[in-house]
């Protein structure tokens, strides 16, 4: 191989391959932690370099050009293997002091996994913790996460997993909100109701009909994807919710919803890691400190 062909900077074709996935200098600045002045300087340094152009605008994003879109392939390549080589070097870390990202979603980031962090902050005062608090699936392939928790179990081969716990929740509603309703202790009185979900796809107006309800959109007045905004909602007694026992339980503004036919929401709680991860000797001291903590 003649070394003295690749001439382009590592850190502008990463500038190019983000860009073009992400679809304006924007959303790449925010995906790189960079200003967008400098990214936009990044991609054009590369142009200049190639000789190619890479990009037209089209509005207020970005499109690859035919010959942007040949090389994209080539750079994703370099990104995968850039991506696998740092998940290998820092799987042979034998060094527990540094960052350690965790990425869970927002009611277990905000309810349930505070106290955790501050005994582990205690036991282990070396180790910066970074919180990614999202319902959105964290991409551990790509190094977005060293550990996430989910409610659901990931099946890619190269992930490693172990249940933590099985969450319960139930419905809940401020006091004054089930006081200003006729019957709240049966399935039919529930029906004139209002409720809350955090997604407009109905998932909880399904599962609720699904136990004997009779739900309609109209049940649904108000959605948001924040479990925190939610919560505070309820509170007000704007409407009814499901959510973690741990959290209703311990707010005494609000209480279960109970009605024959109302049964508990049951999901399995999974802690994940990247196998390339799991003998990172900072990583696997947090990923047993969680398992030991959500066992307790």
């Amino acid at each position: 191989m003649d070394w003295r062909s690749i001439k382009f900077d590592w850190n502008r074709a990463r500038a190019f391959l983000v860009t073009a996935e992400e679809g304006s200098l924007a959303a790449a600045a925010r995906a790189l932690d960079m200003t967008q002045p400098t990214l936009g300087r990044q991609v054009a340094a590369l142009e200049q370099e190639i000789g190619v152009e890479l990009f037209t605008r089209r509005g207020r994003g970005l499109e690859l050009t035919p010959n942007g879109t040949k090389l994209v392939e080539h750079v994703r390549a370099m990104g995968e293997a850039a991506n696998q080589f740092s998940l290998s070097a820092t799987g042979e870390s034998d060094t527990v002091e540094g960052n350690i990202c965790i990425t869970t979603t927002e009611i277990l980031a905000t309810f349930i996994l505070p106290p955790m962090v501050q005994k582990l902050r205690l036991a282990e005062p070396g180790i910066e913790i970074e919180i990614i608090s999202t319902n959105e699936e964290s991409n551990l392939n790509r190094r977005e996460a060293d550990i996430a928790i989910r409610s659901f179990r990931p099946t890619q081969s190269d992930l490693i997993v172990k249940k933590l716990f099985e969450a319960t929740g139930h419905l809940y509603a401020a006091k004054k909100y089930l006081q200003q309703l006729d019957n709240p202790n049966s399935i039919a009185g529930l029906n004139h109701a209002n409720f809350i979900d955090v997604e407009k796809s109905g998932h909880l107006m399904s599962l609720l009909n699904s136990q004997g309800f009779s739900l309609s959109p109209a049940n649904f007045p108000v959605v948001t994807k924040s479990h925190v905004v939610q919560w505070e909602l309820v509170k007000q007694g704007l409407a009814i919710c499901g959510t973690l026992e741990q959290i209703g339980d311990a707010e005494p503004l609000v209480e279960r919803v109970v009605a024959p036919g109302i049964a508990p929401i049951r999901a399995d709680v999974w802690i994940v890691t990247h196998k390339d991860l799991r003998t990172n000797r900072r990583v696997r001291t947090v990923f047993d400190f969680l398992v030991s903590e959500f066992a307790t």
